[in-house]
C-alpha cells in the first residue's frame, strides 16, 4: 500500500523532475530591451575582466527600475545577472590594489530590490551561480548528465569554471528523484510501514553514492591551480574578509547620500537546498561546537542563501514524522536500523569527497601559491599568507574545521 506524500513540491518551487533546480531551463537573456545595457556587459564579462574594464562599465550604467520584471524567471535572471557583476565589480581590482569597498548605484539599488523580491541577499549566491545559471537542449533533457549541460555565465570564460559550476548542476538534477522518496517514507512513519520506510533509505543511499561519483569528476576538466588562482577569488563574499581587503565588507551606495556597509557570504555548498534537505530527512544534526547543545548559526544562516520557497519547503520538512527515530524504535525490524545507517554513511562519505576536493583545490594550492608583489588582495593571496587552519572558505567560515566537524556530525547520527 502506497502512502500518500504530505507535502505538495510544487507549491514551494521544488520540481518533481528537477528537484531544487527550476522546473523550466533559466532565462538565457532578458528579452525586454530596456535591461540591454546590463545583459551587453555580461555578455563580455570574462574580456572585461581580463582587461580590468569593468569598473569603468558599470560605473557608467544606467540605474534601471525593476517595474520591467514580469516573470519569476526574470526575477531570477536579473538576480544572476547582478550577482555576477556585483562580485566581478569586488574583485576586479587594479594591478597592485585591493577589492573595491563601494557598489555603485546602478548595481545596488536594483539588486537590493530583486534580492527582497526573491528571499535572498543581494551578493553571488549558491542560486545564482548553479541553480540559475546553465542551459540544456530542453526541459526534458537528463540534466544529471553533465555532457548534456553548459553555463550561461563564468568570471573567467575558462573550461575549468564551467565545469565547476556543471558539476553541482548534475548533483541537484541526480539528487532531485530521493525529494520525493523521502518525503513519502516520511509520511509512511505515521502509518508504521517500515518496507517503505526501508525502501526509500536504501535508495537514499545508492542516490547519494552516484551523487559523490558525479563530485568526484571534478578533476577531469577543472584544474586545481586555475581555480585557486582565477575562479576562487571572484567567489568569495564580503563577511569575514578583512584579510582579502574587506574589512568592514562592502558599502552598497544606493544615491543621494544614502547607502550601507553589509557583510555577506560568498556561493558556498552549504546553500545547496538539496544537502540540507538530506541532512533534515536523516535527522543529523550541526551544532556550534561539540557538546554545545547550540544548533550551528553558520547553518542556520545560509538557510536564508536560499530561495524563500525552498527554504519554507525545508521548514516544512522539519515538522514532519523524524525518519531516524522510527528506525531507532523498530528494535524487531533491524533491518531498517541497518538501512538508516547505511544512507548516513553514504552521506558522511560525500561529505568526505568533499573534503578531499577541498584539500586538492584549496589546501595544497595556498601552500604553493606565492603571490606577485602586484597582486594585489584577493582571496587567493589571503588563503596563501594564512595557516592552514585559519583558512576561510569563500562562505566566510574556517573552511577545514567546519568541514570535518560537518561530516563528524553526519557520521555520529548513525550511533545508534
Amino acid at each position: 500500500m502506497l502512502t500518500q506524500i504530505d507535502v505538495d513540491m510544487a507549491e514551494f518551487g521544488v520540481s518533481p523532475r528537477h528537484g531544487f533546480l527550476p522546473d523550466e531551463l533559466p532565462l538565457h537573456r532578458l528579452s525586454d530591451p530596456y535591461y540591454s545595457s546590463w545583459e551587453d556587459v555580461i555578455e563580455r564579462l570574462p574580456s572585461l575582466l581580463k582587461r580590468k574594464a569593468l569598473i569603468c562599465h558599470v560605473d557608467n550604467l544606467p540605474v534601471l527600475s525593476t517595474s520591467h520584471l514580469q516573470t519569476l524567471r526574470e526575477w531570477q535572471r536579473a538576480y544572476q545577472v547582478l550577482s555576477f557583476l556585483t562580485h566581478g565589480y569586488i574583485w576586479n581590482s587594479a594591478e597592485g590594489g585591493g577589492p573595491s569597498e563601494r557598489l555603485p548605484p546602478s548595481i545596488s539599488v536594483p539588486f537590493l530590490e530583486i534580492a527582497s523580491y526573491l528571499g535572498l541577499p543581494p551578493t553571488a549566491t549558491y542560486s545564482a551561480l548553479n541553480l540559475w545559471n546553465f542551459k540544456a537542449p530542453s526541459s526534458e533533457t537528463d540534466l544529471s548528465r553533465i555532457e548534456n549541460l553548459k553555463v550561461l555565465h563564468t568570471f573567467t570564460g575558462t573550461q575549468d569554471e564551467e565545469w565547476f559550476y556543471l558539476i553541482s548542476v548534475a548533483i541537484e538534477a541526480h539528487g532531485a528523484e530521493i525529494i520525493p522518496v523521502m518525503l513519502n517514507a516520511m509520511a509512511a512513519v505515521r502509518t508504521k510501514n517500515s518496507h517503505i520506510v526501508l525502501a526509500a533509505l536504501v535508495k537514499f543511499g545508492y542516490c547519494v553514492r552516484e551523487m559523490g561519483a558525479i563530485l568526484k569528476r571534478m578533476n577531469e576538466k577543472c584544474a586545481p591551480d586555475v581555480f585557486y588562482q582565477k575562479i576562487r577569488p571572484f567567489l568569495a563574499g564580503s563577511k569575514n574578509m578583512a584579510a582579502a581587503g574587506l574589512p568592514n565588507g562592502v558599502f552598497y551606495d544606493e544615491g543621494d547620500g544614502k547607502g550601507e556597509w553589509r557583510q555577506f557570504s560568498g556561493g558556498s555548498n552549504a546553500q545547496s537546498s538539496l544537502i540540507a534537505f538530506c541532512d533534515v530527512v536523516l535527522g543529523v544534526e550541526h551544532w556550534d561546537s561539540k557538546d554545545s547543545g547550540s544548533k550551528n548559526q553558520f547553518f542556520q544562516e545560509m538557510r536564508n542563501y536560499m530561495p524563500r520557497s525552498h527554504r519554507i519547503f525545508l521548514q516544512r520538512v522539519e515538522s514532519m514524522a523524524s525518519i531516524r527515530d522510527f528506525a531507532a524504535a523498530q528494535t524487531s525490524v533491524p533491518e531498517l536500523g541497518e538501512a538508516y545507517n547505511f544512507a548516513v554513511n553514504e552521506l558522511r562519505k560525500f561529505r568526505d569527497i568533499h573534503i578531499q576536493i577541498i584539500a586538492r583545490y584549496i589546501i595544497r594550492p595556498s601552500k604553493q601559491y606565492a603571490p606577485k608583489e602586484d597582486t594585489g588582495r584577493n582571496l587567493a593571496v589571503a588563503s596563501s599568507i594564512t595557516p592552514e587552519k585559519e583558512l576561510h572558505g569563500t562562505g566566510g567560515t574556517q573552511l577545514l574545521a567546519f568541514l570535518r566537524q560537518s561530516r563528524d556530525e553526519t557520521k555520529n547520527a548513525a550511533s545508534f
